[in-house]
């Protein structure tokens, strides 16, 4: 009916998640070929899985069980199958070796980028979908393969320009810390609640950490989380190793490792086969001088589950701030260990594999205060008269790859000038018929002329001022441009 109100959306996000622009695009696009380089340098060859696997697939390894959907976005088919969305790409990995596993080089290596997704609580820098950078070495036991992902880890970050001060990647194992869990005589349907509760250090600290073991604990928002409920003797065995400080990695390190151990636990198989394979992955760091950015840390934990062996993170030691101005605790920006029973979910036997994923959402966001790479600098070529010899001249621009647009707007002279001042181009081109009758165009500086440009209403006032811009032939174009981009540093 005519006098119905017409009902509208609202123009709003879902919460958790956001809109990138093209400056953040093109940080990320040049952080991800700067890791693709190091990662197919070491031997990695790509894989792509798609964003969704069968629910039963991904099986429940999310920190947060508690929270809806077990922490994963899902759908039913159209046969009535439940699906997910991946929230790692480790799990999708796990199912492509088991479906290929006789088919695949042993062992097999490959890496993978794209983004994925979680059903948990979103929060300052925290999102529901974020991108990873993973590579994963399946079917070698060997601690030469964890070895190799963590100096990978340090060429990776070296690349992306920072320095070796500015990061450290902290090992520990999970056969340690279940053997820290035994002698603190803790069952096993809580152990998972306690090995979360111990992963949150980094950013709840000591008191956060601690009454999550115990009763609970109430975040700023007033949200409550049940604790795992430990007894307080439990959680003063547990915390008095993991707030062991940092040790170098090496072998004096793990001697204090094992010394801080309760004497029970240092009797436990897992125990010392944990201190037997740091000692040979710090063995290879140490012989291929990467042993001064890795560190032995009793409390890096790693939140999923399925790790069964060496568990590392990658964390920046510079301070960071964020959109507020104030200085945040970051956390880490990589991580990840050695998973040698998740293939078996699928097939029953024991593949060992071990793997690293670079945060590549969080890793710019760390990094966003510093130099960041950007989209190469921009010309716009103004229509006036002639819209084929406008064309024609980006054309010449981009096939010497200069990145080069023809502007397909309004024709007015100034809004055109606009137009390329907002879109932050470097250079416009401009021929109408007096430099068509020359054989010239016109090169105009938009940095340089960019308050003039906001000002200009028509070409009659852009001529008379004659604002940063210079006459060149027509046939010296791009040499021209090129060589005006390079003065600008572009």
């Amino acid at each position: 009916m005519s006098g119905d109100k017409i009902s509208r959306p609202k123009a709003r996000l879902p919460r958790g998640f956001r809109d990138r622009g093209a400056a953040e695009i093109a940080a990320e696009r040049a952080c991800l070929d700067t890791i693709r380089k190091v990662y197919e340098s070491y031997g990695f060859e790509p894989l792509e899985t798609p964003a969704f696997e069968y629910t039963d697939a991904l099986g429940k390894f999310l920190p947060d069980l508690d929270r809806p959907n077990e922490g994963v976005f899902s759908l039913q088919d159209d046969d009535s199958q439940w699906m997910s969305l991946r929230y790692d790409l480790t799990a999708p990995l796990a199912r492509y070796v088991a479906e290929n596993f006789q088919n695949l080089p042993k062992p097999f290596r490959r890496y993978q980028v794209g983004p994925v997704w979680r059903n948990e609580k979103p929060g300052p820098g925290r999102y529901r979908e974020f991108t990873q950078f993973d590579a994963d070495t399946v079917g070698s036991a060997s601690p030469s393969a964890d070895a190799e992902l963590l100096m990978m880890t340090c060429d990776v970050l070296d690349a992306l320009g920072l320095e070796r001060d500015d990061y450290v990647i902290k090992v520990n194992s999970r056969k340690l810390l279940d053997g820290l869990l035994e002698s603190a005589k803790i069952e096993a349907p809580k152990r998972g609640t306690v090995l979360r509760a111990i992963d949150k250090f980094d950013r709840l600290g000591e008191r956060g950490v601690k009454q999550l073991l115990g009763e609970g604990r109430k975040d700023d928002s007033g949200d409550f989380t049940v604790g795992a409920g430990l007894l307080p003797w439990q959680i003063d065995v547990l915390m008095d190793v993991i707030t062991t400080p940092p040790q170098s990695a090496s072998a004096e390190g793990l001697e204090l490792a094992w010394a801080k151990s309760d004497s029970s636990m240092s009797l436990l198989t897992t125990a010392a086969d944990a201190v037997g394979e740091l000692g040979k992955i710090f063995q290879i760091l140490h012989h291929q001088n990467y042993s001064d950015r890795v560190q032995l840390d009793l409390g890096t934990i790693r939140g999923l589950e399925y790790y069964t062996g060496p568990v590392f993170e990658a964390q920046l030691t510079f301070p960071v701030t964020n959109d507020a101005g104030d200085t945040v605790v970051f956390g880490s920006v990589a991580g990840g260990g050695r998973y040698d029973d998740l293939v078996a979910r699928f097939t029953g036997q024991q593949v060992p594999a071990t793997g690293i994923s670079i945060g590549v959402s969080r890793l710019l966001s760390a990094l966003k205060s510093r130099s960041r790479p950007a989209l190469s600098p921009l010309v716009v070529v103004l229509s006036l008269d002639d819209p084929q010899s406008s064309f024609r001249m980006a054309a010449e621009l981009r096939a010497a790859e200069i990145r080069a647009e023809t502007y397909v707007g309004n024709k007015k002279f100034g809004d055109q000038l606009k137009y390329a001042d907002k879109r932050g181009a470097a250079v416009a081109v401009i021929e109408g018929g007096d430099e068509r009758a020359k054989g010239e165009v016109t090169l105009k500086d938009l940095a340089l002329g960019a308050e003039m440009s906001k000002a200009v209403e028509n070409r009659a006032d852009w001529i008379k001022d004659r604002v940063a811009q210079v006459s060149v032939p027509r046939a010296e174009l791009v040499e021209k441009v090129r060589a005006m981009l390079h003065v600008k540093g572009g």
